[in-house]
């Protein structure tokens, strides 16, 4: 189990370590696809000196990268693109990219060059309302402690919007960005509302702005998200909890997977802090489940290590082990899924393509050798990675194969401490009864019995022949011991060739053990034990059957260490049977049932796939 926890942390550390890289990954298709566009386009123009196209393409790449989240990156190409505006004269174009680069800058939290960027923005302006609109922001951000002033500005703005976007005259295109604006403007409206403590004041804000986008859209996801957060800091959890609701179900619906998993999370904690810690719990566990199925690595490791802290602080160990386990279990098809590593490497080459296609203008010759070197590192590199990648993986995959077999060994080892203790004790009774004769037979049958289960104990199947010496042995032992309680029947297909079919080694004896300690031996009078072999179309079936006083009697007689016993008879047979169908690729299945009145007894049914070789 340490091992399994050593293993687990070094591959979150190794995940982390790459997502430190990436600072965030490509949230979709479409984004990868926005990209690709966008510098195939930005390649064409720089290839054909066309300044003004470039431009375009310069801000139609800073915009992929703002709705990825990487502010940085979006900032340099808005700040590209304003460069080539300026020395083209374009004077609305560039308002347009200074009032993007003031924006960026904000949400950055670099506020002095964002009130030099709106300023600049108001000033090249050539109508009335941009102008103002700019100075109206770069007037909210200098009065940051001033909720009330920051509302004025931003009513200001709202109303200019608002107004502008009723206009007849304004292109359907222009009035899509003026809604953004108008949603941005009632955003700052809400969160100036909260700066001032007026929270029905920010929530009426944020409804407004969600009057100015579709419905189904990101930025209508991250608004409802909100006004969930302002309902949880108020404490009004059924509120917040509604929100969160009905978003996991639009992404259920949309069959969007990376909101349906984000939700799943925020779900989580606001029922944990709802105390409904259970449906918490559910819903990480949906998170995971789902994240898992998805590839989503990052995500995994987000509801991984919520889940972890939660049964942590309850003192939960044991959940906090399966976890690790289901996850180390699971971990290459994760990665087999997860694209994220991959979209990585896209955007870092994509970003030194645009730097060498720039430098190409001015050197094209020496930037070709550079060029085809670089790509011949890069090739070399990823050949590197893919080659470490795949003997992590082999590792991993050489290790967990190699624990399951020990597992199976450990299982399969198990002596039956009360198989054990019953027969010595039955020679005991021979011996003080003067039977010395019985004795020496019981216990000459019983060291057989033994030395030959400990002679196949390293094996994971054997032949059927093999089983049943064994099998007879034990069943003529408990004959000889419990002579007046039962009677026994081995049946066997004449078309199982004994010899040749193999099935999992000393998986039945419990399972007799089970039906003569505690069906047969309670039941008054005589009963009848059956083991009995049956081939089906590719498949061996394995029943044994009693007639006994049944599961539920049975139950009811025990004691609590016999209840213990059987139910780690049960629970021994069922660790082996996943442990082989891991191994092995194959499908064994168990059942156990008792019988409906009015007759008693219990079926155990193991059904083993038709193996004529190992």
């Amino acid at each position: 189990m340490q091992v399994k926890k050593i293993t687990y942390f070094f591959f979150i550390f190794f995940i982390m370590s790459l997502q430190v890289k990436a600072q965030d990954t490509i949230k979709d298709k479409k984004s990868k696809v926005s990209l690709s566009k966008s510098v195939e386009k930005l390649e064409r123009s720089i290839d054909t000196n066309d300044d003004f196209k470039t431009a375009k393409n310069y801000e139609e790449l800073a915009l992929v990268y703002q709705k990825k989240g990487d502010l940085a990156k979006a900032e340099e190409f808005y700040k590209k693109a304003e460069t080539l505006y300026t020395k083209l004269k374009k004077g609305e174009d560039k308002m347009r990219v200074t009032r993007s680069i003031a924006q960026v800058q904000e949400r950055q939290n670099k506020m002095v060059p964002a009130i030099q960027s709106y300023e600049n923005a108001g000033r090249i302006a050539d109508d009335e309302m941009s102008q103002q609109l700019n100075y109206n922001d770069a007037n909210r951000l200098r009065n940051q402690s001033n909720p009330k002033a920051q509302s004025d500005y931003i009513n200001s703005n709202i109303q200019l919007l608002e107004e502008k976007s009723k206009d007849k005259l304004v292109k359907e295109s222009k009035k899509v960005a003026l809604k953004e604006e108008v949603a941005n403007a009632y955003v700052q409206k809400a969160e100036a509302d909260l700066s001032a403590a007026e929270t029905e004041e920010a929530i009426e804000s944020y409804k407004s702005a969600l009057d100015y986008v579709n419905d189904d859209t990101e930025e209508a996801i991250k608004i409802k998200n909100k006004i969930a957060e302002v309902y949880k800091e108020e404490n009004e959890y059924e509120k917040a909890l509604t929100i969160q609701l009905n978003l996991l179900d639009e992404a259920r619906k949309n069959k969007d997977y990376d909101t349906e998993i984000k939700q799943l999370q925020e779900v989580a904690e606001i029922y944990f802090q709802f105390n409904q810690p259970e449906k918490g719990v559910q819903s990480l566990k949906e998170s995971y489940t789902l994240a898992s199925e998805k590839g989503n690595t990052k995500e995994v490791k987000n509801s991984l290590n919520q889940l972890v802290a939660y049964y942590k602080s309850k003192g939960n160990d044991k959940e906090s082990v399966l976890l690790y386990d289901d996850f180390l279990t699971h971990f290459d098809e994760i990665v087999a899924a997860d694209s994220s590593l991959i979209e990585d490497k896209v955007f870092q080459i994509s970003e030194k393509k645009i730097l060498q296609l720039e430098k190409e203008k001015a050197l094209k010759d020496e930037l070709i050798s550079k060029k085809n070197r670089f790509n011949y590192f890069l090739i070399g590199s990823l050949a590197l990675l893919f080659i470490f990648f795949a003997l992590i993986v082999k590792a991993l995959y050489a290790i967990k194969t190699k624990n399951k077999k020990i597992a199976l060994q450990s299982l399969r080892r198990e002596m039956n401490p009360h198989f054990i203790f019953n027969s010595l004790n039955s020679v005991n009774q021979f011996i003080s009864e003067n039977k010395e004769l019985e004795a020496n037979k019981y216990l000459s049958s019983y060291s057989h019995l033994m030395r030959n289960m400990m002679e196949n104990s390293n094996k994971d199947f054997i032949s059927i022949s093999n089983e049943l010496e064994q099998l007879k042995k034990y069943l003529a032992l408990e004959h000889l011991r419990f002579q007046d309680q039962f009677e026994y029947e081995i049946r066997i297909d004449e078309q199982i060739d004994t010899e040749v079919t193999f099935i999992p080694n000393m998986i039945l004896q419990p399972h007799l053990e089970n039906a003569i300690w505690h069906g047969l031996r309670y039941k008054e009078g005589k009963g009848n034990l059956l083991l009995q072999f049956q081939l089906l179309p590719k498949k061996v079936q394995i029943t044994i059957e009693d007639d006994g006083i049944g599961l539920t009697q049975s139950q009811a007689l025990k004691t609590v260490n016999q209840k213990v016993h059987q139910s780690r008879g049960t629970t021994n047979t069922l660790e082996r049977i996943k442990l082989l169908n891991e191994l092995y690729k194959m499908n064994i299945s168990f059942s156990i049932t008792e019988k409906e009145a009015p007759e008693t007894g219990t079926i155990v049914v193991i059904t083993v796939p038709l193996l004529d070789k190992i």
